[in-house]
């Protein structure tokens, strides 16, 4: 079973040493580290500071740069990753590797699984509920995985003036099996939203020592007794008011 599948006595035949070499040093590139999923949102960013590539991922579709600036002060790293656990999480430990940065903001889209509580708000997870496969390799089996980060998260957004709700969210890597039945009992054990990366990179950065900070916006509606509605997906996944919360977000963690 996938639940018995964490390993904490022997250690991995092979790290990102194999393909990178020894790890950077401790913040060498960046000192915080943001991760988008939108190419509109990556594009919109360099041209609002002056990024520079200072490493970049291995892949065999070709090399994911990560690229930082000088924001207030703070060397931030940003990277363009693709969507789900598995593969993002990858992405974040090779990341991690070359560029020695240990905090890591995350933002994107999710559907809504309460809209009377995330309508107009921000969506910052205090857990998710393990519904990929990535994390059961990192921690132990149980149902949801904590994001410690999220109560100091809650009080930065307090400090900046964003509007955000805190709740437990649900993570999945099959967004097209997110049947009625599925969704009415996540909502009955009071997930508000629903995302396919957070409880997997949580696992992921819990178990390697890193600070998670993630943040979600709500688009599309997901109700068990009406249509499927997309919502302000569109938004939601391209709106750049994000990157500028998560470049303030980086200055105060």
């Amino acid at each position: 079973m996938i639940t018995s599948t964490y390993d904490p006595d022997t250690e991995p035949l092979f790290t990102p040493e194999s393909g990178y070499g020894p790890a950077a040093a401790e913040n060498s590139v960046c000192s915080v580290c943001i991760i988008t999923f939108s190419k509109q949102i990556f594009d919109h960013a360099m041209g609002l500071l002056p990024f520079e590539e200072k490493a970049a991922v291995k892949s065999v579709g070709g090399k994911l740069p990560v690229m930082t600036a000088d924001c207030g002060g703070v060397t931030v790293g940003l990277f363009l990753s693709p969507i789900t656990a598995a593969h993002a999480g990858g992405c974040l430990a090779e990341a991690a590797w070359i560029t020695g940065c240990r905090k890591f903001i995350l933002f994107g889209s999710c559907g809504t699984l309460a809209l009377e509580k995330t309508s107009g708000r921000f969506i910052i997870p205090t857990e998710a509920y393990r519904d990929e496969g990535l994390s059961y390799h990192y921690a132990p089996a149980s149902d949801y995985i904590a994001v410690p980060a999220a109560q100091k998260e809650a009080a930065l957004f307090e400090e900046m003036g964003i509007p955000h709700v805190c709740g437990r969210i649900w993570t999945t890597d099959a967004f097209y099996r997110e049947t009625r039945g599925t969704v009415a009992k996540r909502r009955d054990d009071g997930c508000i939203a629903v995302d396919m990366e957070v409880s997997g990179l949580q696992a992921l950065c819990t178990h390697e020592g890193y600070e998670l900070y993630p943040f979600l916006a709500s688009g599309d509606v997901l109700d068990p007794g009406a249509r499927y509605t997309r919502g302000a997906l569109d938004e939601a996944n391209h709106s750049a008011d994000k990157l500028l919360i998560a470049l303030d977000l980086a200055k105060r963690i």
